[in-house]
């Protein structure tokens, strides 16, 4: 009988092709943030073109989006659980590419936003395949750093989406930002397809052979009872909850600023390609790097960092984004929006971590979809599309400065998805996850 190593010696040490792994996922999540951010990167050529409001950008950015993306999520997670993820992330990162070049062909509202609902449909199945492919290539301990490297796909995608995009739409104009941008889609998905190898589900999972049953076949999710197990965990609960709120905050920021930025504060889409572009991918890097070492470090300690972690991070941003919103330049409001940008994202790869640890493993990719259908819904659902509403009922009586009223009008969010998150410390100690 030969000596094979064991999963967790295998793990212990991730060879170059692991991280090549980790690399190729993690562009596919800047190719999918970038697809995403596009519109409103671009909304102030796109209002002035098809004459779209706010809150008709905040609609389709938000509203419309979520509904597609976070509904067909669950259904995809459940397919994902039961079938070759890799594939399955292929085709999905191929349709919300095709779907962004469809976006820059649009000539009306209607048109752009039946694009932008197709864009949702394609994303609906990136993000949770690749959390779950990604846990069973690292193991538990590694997985809180591992999940943080390809979290920096939203901060790169991010930038690249405003270094590029209005790039592009400056030197050409916004259509053939979002033609080009999703050509590099296509290709990114043959990537995927070509390189990636589907891993063993929970192969890197402490156990031993015999508790798993050596010769069992692998389980599949069960759809209903995978849901009611994870809503009916009140740690899972709550934290889909405090980093829904939390999204509310980072989303409706995230889809406004470069509107704000050209309009409230002077900037030009070059000087956005360069200056926002760079305090993006620092600071979102940062942000996330620095929450997911953290949280290797603290999380063996006590459970409850998971929520006191992002919780903390939360409160010390709002001053920061009280002076954003206020500055009389863009550069003295980038300057404040620096530490909010690396504050804000530190519940994102907590979030993912604890979920990926709790689950089994024949359940990730479910449960990583549930809880993005909770973030997503009230984040992406609701922040975007309450900005930009918030902003037109401002427009008639702070009509030069509507969006800087709207952004005032965050500050109780940031309040509230701390507090969420000191509800969820609470949870974990309750239940003894010291």
């Amino acid at each position: 009988m030969t000596n094979q190593p064991t999963p967790a010696a295998l793990a212990a040490r991730p060879d170059a092709r692991t991280w090549a792994v980790l690399a190729i996922l993690c562009f596919v999540y800047v190719i999918n943030f970038l697809d995403r951010q596009l519109l409103s990167i671009l909304a102030k050529p796109i209002q002035d073109e098809l004459g779209v409001t706010d809150g008709q950008i905040g609609l389709i950015s938000g509203l419309y989006f979520a509904l597609f993306y976070c509904v067909l999520a669950i259904p995809i997670g459940w397919i994902a659980d039961r079938t070759n993820r890799v594939r399955l992330l292929s085709v999905a990162c191929a349709v919300w590419s095709a779907a962004t070049m469809a976006c820059g062909m649009a000539t009306n509202y209607p048109q752009l936003a039946m694009a932008r609902m197709a864009v949702g449909v394609g994303e609906a199945g990136g993000v949770p395949p690749s959390y779950a492919i990604i846990s069973d290539y690292f193991p538990s301990g590694q997985r809180g750093t591992a999940l943080s490297v390809y979290n920096f796909g939203p901060p790169i995608g991010m930038a690249m989406g405003v270094a590029f995009g209005a790039s592009i739409a400056a030197a050409y104009s916004w259509r053939w930002a979002f033609i080009v941008l999703g050509a590099v889609g296509v290709v990114t998905a043959l990537i995927v397809r070509v390189f990636v190898r589907e891993p063993v589900r929970g192969g890197l999972d402490q156990a031993t052979l015999p508790e798993r049953g050596a010769n069992r076949p692998p389980q599949h999710a069960a759809f209903w009872p995978t849901c009611r197990k994870f809503f009916g965990n009140p740690v899972l609960l709550r934290l889909s909850i405090a980093t829904g709120v939390t999204q509310v905050v980072t989303y409706a920021i995230l889809n406004f600023t470069t509107l704000f930025l050209m309009r409230e504060k002077g900037m030009t889409l070059g000087q956005v390609a360069i200056y926002y572009s760079l305090l993006l991918l620092v600071a979102v890097t940062a942000g996330m790097y620095t929450s997911g070492r953290l949280i290797d470090r603290l999380a063996p300690r006590s459970k409850a960092a998971y929520g006191y972690l992002p919780a903390v991070a939360l409160l010390l941003a709002i001053p920061f984004f009280a002076g954003f919103v206020w500055a009389p330049g863009w550069p003295l409001a980038l300057a404040f929006l620096a530490v909010p940008t690396f504050c804000n994202y530190f519940y994102l790869s907590p979030a993912v971590t604890l979920v990926q640890e709790e689950a089994q493993p024949h359940e990730r990719v479910l449960s990583g979809a549930l809880l993005l259908l909770v973030m997503n819904l009230l984040g992406l659902g609701l922040g975007p599309t309450y900005l930009g509403a918030i902003s037109d009922w401002f427009r008639a009586s702070h009509p030069e400065h509507s969006l800087q009223m709207a952004f005032y009008t965050l500050i109780p969010f940031y309040v509230l998805a701390a507090l969420l998150h000191l509800w969820l410390a609470r949870a974990l100690k309750r239940e003894g996850k010291r």
